[in-house]
């Protein structure tokens, strides 16, 4: 099984016996979970790629209106997070890579792609989902991109079925009423497919610009986007992009014949425009001594 990436709360690990964080927790590694808290043993996020994400779910936007997962789909990449606003620490920091990560992106919330945080307790309510947009456009900078962020609250069903389809398991510790799960994001294609996953609170811009292109289908990017992609492969079990050395070498090899046919143009075309290289007049095997 591999290994997940996530980050643990140290809170967590004293088995919450106190108001704890909010944490993380990585996948055992051909190992019995028997050593974890009983709160921590079925945490995880291990999304499916290429698994569909339900669009027919009911939610209620950061105003109160009832809207449809779908309702971000369709012709845009999806950057979307599973968080709780309620949370004390991890989430928070969710929301700060991603925000951090996107603003050293040219690309534009709403323009290029949707970002959707949905929040996975059903006690929270729109007035929080507003906060965390409000904050979160803060640190991006850019008000008129206020279209593309979506932060969202439901009930349990919804919440049940979302999390279930993106394999993200938490639990809820009734005394502390704080939740143990994982971190991460996703990338999902226009249509709900699941395209890529990033673990952790912080996301490589690059990375996640890739992601984009990729779930995007091509729509957005420009030709090095392109072509970093085909340098560059997703590998799942590091959920990150690595360079892919048999295809640069490919790469390398075609730029080099093309370097060297475009150099012989070049110098047969100097050759040819040479001032010593203009044609002589033709002979006629008489001299003009000898013409009468």
């Amino acid at each position: 099984m591999k290994l997940s990436h996530y980050i643990l709360s140290v809170a967590s690990l004293l088995a919450l016996t106190v108001t704890a964080n909010a944490q993380t927790v990585p996948d055992n590694v051909g190992t019995s979970s028997a050593g974890l808290p009983a709160a921590l043993r079925n945490v995880g996020f291990e999304p499916p790629l290429n698994g569909q994400i339900p669009l027919n779910l009911a939610f209620r936007d950061e105003l109160g209106r009832d809207v449809r997962l779908g309702d971000y789909f369709g012709r845009k990449p999806v950057l979307l997070a599973l968080v709780y606003y309620g949370c004390p620490m991890l989430c928070n920091q969710v929301e700060q890579g991603v925000v951090g990560s996107l603003k050293m992106l040219s690309f534009n919330a709403g323009g290029d792609f949707e970002v959707v945080f949905v929040s996975f307790d059903p006690r929270e309510t729109p007035d929080m989902a507003a906060q965390k947009k409000v904050s979160a456009l803060s640190h991006y900078s850019r008000p008129d991109t206020a279209s593309g962020w979506h932060f969202l609250t439901g009930a349990k069903p919804s919440i049940d079925a979302l999390t279930e389809a993106a394999n993200f398991r938490y639990s809820f510790n009734e005394k502390s009423g704080i939740f143990a799960h994982a971190s991460g994001i996703m990338l999902l294609t226009p249509d709900g497919r699941i395209s890529r996953y990033f673990y952790g609170v912080e996301y490589p811009s690059r990375d996640v610009r890739l992601g984009l292109v990729d779930a995007s289908a091509g729509k957005i990017g420009n030709p090095i986007d392109h072509l970093l992609l085909y340098c560059f492969q997703y590998d799942p079990s590091t959920a990150r992009y690595s360079a892919t050395i048999l295809r640069i070498i490919r790469l390398g090899g075609v730029l080099t014949i093309f370097t060297i046919v475009a150099g012989i143009l070049i110098f047969r075309r100097r050759d040819t425009h040479a001032p010593g290289a203009t044609s002589r007049p033709p002979f006629h095997g008489r001299s003009e001594q000898g013409a009468h």
